[in-house]
């Protein structure tokens, strides 16, 4: 939603994996929110902590508000929950539409519906969002290598 917590986690997850694999020159991630509240704000303190502590750096980034130009650039549109999907839908270009998507529908370990808000919550809230996270992302970087026919190392 706002850019703070669960996009720029899933960014620093999936950026690392990215570059893990050397695919840099073939994978961009970019991330963005639904609704303006932080834009130009860094991550969350709490999600740059958790992040850092599983060897993610979330530092450089800053908030931004997802635009329909955002969704017509992208080759995958990747939403954190079914209100975001909702409201990515809405600003999204109909024939873009089909991009988006839930990132949980990546997920084979994890078993959960949607990446939860932990803004409003403790410490654990923020390990539960990386470790659905991180298990999206694994995933979703071998649709990609199988999708697009990219090199593994």
């Amino acid at each position: 939603m706002g850019n703070i917590c669960r996009s720029p986690s899933a960014h620093g997850v999936f950026r690392h994996c990215v570059r893990q694999a050397g695919l840099e020159e073939h994978i961009t991630v970019v991330s963005a929110g639904t609704h303006g509240y932080h834009v130009g704000a860094p991550p969350d303190e709490r999600s740059q902590a958790h992040a850092a502590r599983r060897g993610y750096d979330l530092s450089d980034l800053r908030a931004s508000r997802l635009s329909a130009s955002d969704c017509a650039a992208a080759d995958h549109v990747l939403v954190m929950d079914e209100a975001n999907l909702r409201d990515t839908l809405d600003l999204c270009p109909p024939e873009h539409a089909h991009k988006v998507r839930l990132l949980t529908q990546h997920s084979r370990r994890v078993n959960s519906p949607d990446v939860p808000d932990p803004y409003y919550g403790g410490a654990a809230g923020f390990e539960h969002v990386l470790d659905i996270i991180e298990d999206a992302c694994a995933e979703l970087l071998e649709h990609l290598r199988q999708q697009h026919g990219l090199p593994t190392r």
